[in-house]
């Protein structure tokens, strides 16, 4: 079934939406609709949840494949969201390991958003690039007030020239989210150095004092790391698959980990919120569960496609 259109408190995400031209290690091509927020709202339109995308695409032949491919997933496009000059274009370069290497060709605007008091997410470069990013700060700021806001920084180093004001700008989305989610690929680019475990650990600590109720990091086959409300931090193994791809495997873990929580009733309005604060790991952890099982898929594959419920083996949406 396609996410349910138009539902009170459905999740609005903030982001890029653009096509992905992969290139294999062979010199093969193949082109792709991608970006992170994209892929986490399909991710939660093919788990059965309402969900609408703020973006800023063309109305050109790229543009046109986006909006017939979120058309497909039920995800809703909130309107104004067609009006940049040209549709985003990144070329994810894949080495013989599945890793992806991405060059951008894009422009960042935020359409008017509609008024709401479900779940907000958003990431990925158009979190912080100028200067549709400031919009996106202010849109989190006043979605926290209101319901829950998510953030996943899947920081984009050619995208991001001054590293200490990222690390800043970073830390201020931190701030006014209530579940944040990063790679730890992300985490050591921020800290300009490799992290071990115990290092990642104290970043998730450090980033859940500044306000968050959940703080996660990915850590690829080796599963996932979390700091839980009550301080806990947890522990959670990854999934052993034939990776053909990582392309959109944190967006499928962020939409996983989302789809979770909403049917736990954590995410939406203060009362999902309220809750979220006091949730404990038998809550929180079948839901970092979920968010892993939904990446192993998507690795198995080539492009991000995330799964479905069926695929990952759960019952209807609550």
């Amino acid at each position: 079934m396609p996410g349910r259109r138009g539902a009170a408190g459905s999740t609005l995400v903030i982001g890029e939406a653009l096509i992905d031209i992969v290139r294999s290690p062979d010199g093969s091509g193949a082109e792709h609709v991608g970006g992170s927020p994209l892929n986490v709202a399909v991710g939660l339109a093919r788990l059965d949840h309402s969900v609408s995308l703020a973006t800023h695409i063309g109305r050109d032949r790229y543009g046109a494949a986006i909006g017939a491919h979120l058309s497909d997933a039920g995800v809703t496009l909130v309107p104004g969201s067609d009006r940049a000059e040209d549709t985003p274009v990144a070329t994810a370069t894949i080495d013989d390991h599945g890793q992806a290497e991405y060059d951008f060709e894009v422009t960042w605007r935020v359409p008017e958003l509609p008024q709401r008091t479900g779940h907000l997410h958003t990431g990925s470069y158009g979190a912080l690039m100028r200067p549709g990013g400031l919009d996106v700060l202010a849109a989190m700021d006043g979605g926290r007030q209101a319901g829950t806001v998510s953030y996943d920084p899947n920081i984009r180093p050619s995208l991001v020239p001054d590293h200490d004001r990222a690390v800043d700008e970073v830390e201020r989305r931190v701030a006014v989210s209530n579940v944040v989610k990063a790679s730890d690929a992300d985490l050591e680019w921020l800290a300009g150095r490799p992290l071990d475990e115990d290092d990642l650990a104290e970043w998730l600590h450090t980033w859940r004092d500044l306000g968050p109720s959940l703080a996660v990091c990915t850590r690829g086959e080796h599963g996932a790391l979390a700091v839980l409300p009550s301080g806990r931090l947890v522990s959670l193994p990854g999934a052993s698959v034939q990776v053909v791809s990582t392309v959109g495997a944190g967006d499928s873990f962020m939409s996983g980990l989302l789809s979770g929580l909403l049917d736990a009733g954590l995410l939406g309005g203060p009362g999902a919120r309220a809750r979220l604060r006091k949730a404990r790991g038998r809550t929180l952890v079948p839901a970092i569960r979920r968010g892993i099982d939904a990446s192993a898929v998507t690795v198995t594959r080539v492009g991000a496609q995330p799964p479905s419920r069926a695929e990952l083996g759960i019952g209807p949406a609550r």
